[in-house]
């Protein structure tokens, strides 16, 4: 059956009784209707300029999370908060946790629910309106956070009453910010050289060599197993990178002649890149490597483990690597997100002729 759950009011009460042959469900207090694809076509008719309706259900055929990576929400429910602190609501974590969240979502929603809530101290959550919300946001824009920033707290408080308490789109007209339209920061071969050679040891060449030549993700990265390098067929596997996807990507020769020596020096366990106890490298660690390396080699640009995977995309395009090769190896959902490449790619200059000259 389509379930169809709206609040109360009148205007939707009368759409509902043209419908074929609606009834009502005392169990669980809603309206329905045969599901078939005829019936999902006349709600549509029915009701648009009306109401929005949320299909999500019906014609969804995302998979689920296949992802192993073991959701942890225990720790917000044990931490020690300061009094008078308003905790992130139990469903609120047990949705998150059903619907293996990655844990970086997860810390993300649940810190700036929790600030939006504190917000609002004194009201009930079900009383909130889109005016509280819009008022809320607009004091985050006069502090200069970033539109990303804005929109993972929209996010976090639309997920609260959008799929905690199933109110399909119920703050849809709340404003985003306009979408950036930032080019990658790019570096020169020469440069990537440059800071590979100005690393401290083995075990960081290593990790700047793989970042650049592989065009991986710091997480990615992190996440490498002993087993994911396969030298006979010169790739990488990357497992659940971003957006819970598998991918191959390029092993270089140069960098296997490094790893070889540097597994056999380090005695990696499980990760092939591991901090103390044999535990899994830090992602600050990563960070300061790349930042150090770049400041020895003189550079002036603020460099970061994903200005060296930037910079692998464009080099590739450079060299003449078809667009639709570069977003396998990036493991990119979309094709738009790799043409940004194609706006700092050297090639794409070089064929015009300057007007001075």
């Amino acid at each position: 059956m389509i379930g169809i759950k709206f609040s109360p009011d009148r205007l939707i009460q009368n759409l509902i009784k043209g419908l074929p042959n609606p009834k009502w469900s005392q169990q669980y207090n809603m309206a329905y209707v045969e599901n078939n694809k005829e019936n999902l076509s006349i709600i549509f008719t029915t009701f648009r300029g009306n109401a929005w309706i949320n299909y999500n259900r019906f014609l969804s055929n995302k998979p689920v999370n296949t992802s192993n990576e073991i959701v942890d929400v225990e720790w917000y429910r044990k931490r020690k908060t300061v009094p008078d602190y308003r905790l992130c609501p139990e469903e609120y974590l047990l949705k998150l946790e059903l619907k293996k969240y990655a844990n970086n979502t997860v810390r993300t929603y649940v810190s700036y629910f929790e600030m939006f809530i504190n917000h609002y101290k004194e009201k009930e959550l079900n009383t909130i309106n889109e005016s509280d919300i819009r008022a809320y946001l607009q004091k985050l824009i006069h502090k200069n956070v970033s539109n990303s920033y804005l929109n993972q707290v929209i996010n976090s408080i639309k997920f609260y009453y959008e799929v905690v308490l199933g109110m399909p789109n119920r703050f849809y007209e709340i404003e985003r910010p306009r979408k950036q339209s930032k080019l990658p920061t790019v570096i020169s071969k020469e440069e990537i050289l440059s800071i590979i050679g100005h690393t401290n040891n083995l075990k960081h060449k290593c990790i700047v060599e793989l970042l650049y030549s592989a065009g991986l993700r710091r997480s990615e990265l992190l996440n490498l197993k002993l087993l994911d390098i396969d030298s006979k067929r010169m790739l990488i596997r990357v497992e659940s990178s971003k957006g819970n996807k598998d991918r191959y990507t390029l092993l270089s020769n140069t960098a296997l002649t490094n790893l070889r020596t540097y597994v056999k020096a380090w005695k990696p366990q499980v990760f092939l890149f591991e901090g103390r106890k044999a535990n899994q490298y830090s992602a600050a660690s990563v960070l300061s490597i790349v930042k150090n390396a770049a400041s020895k080699a003189g550079i002036r640009q603020t460099i970061t483990p994903h200005v060296l995977r930037h910079s692998f995309a464009t080099h590739l395009l450079e060299s003449g690597v078809d667009l639709r090769q570069i977003q396998v190896l990036l493991g990119h959902g979309s094709s738009k997100t790799t043409e940004i490449y194609t706006h700092v790619a050297t090639n794409t200059f070089k064929e015009i002729k300057n007007p001075l000259d």
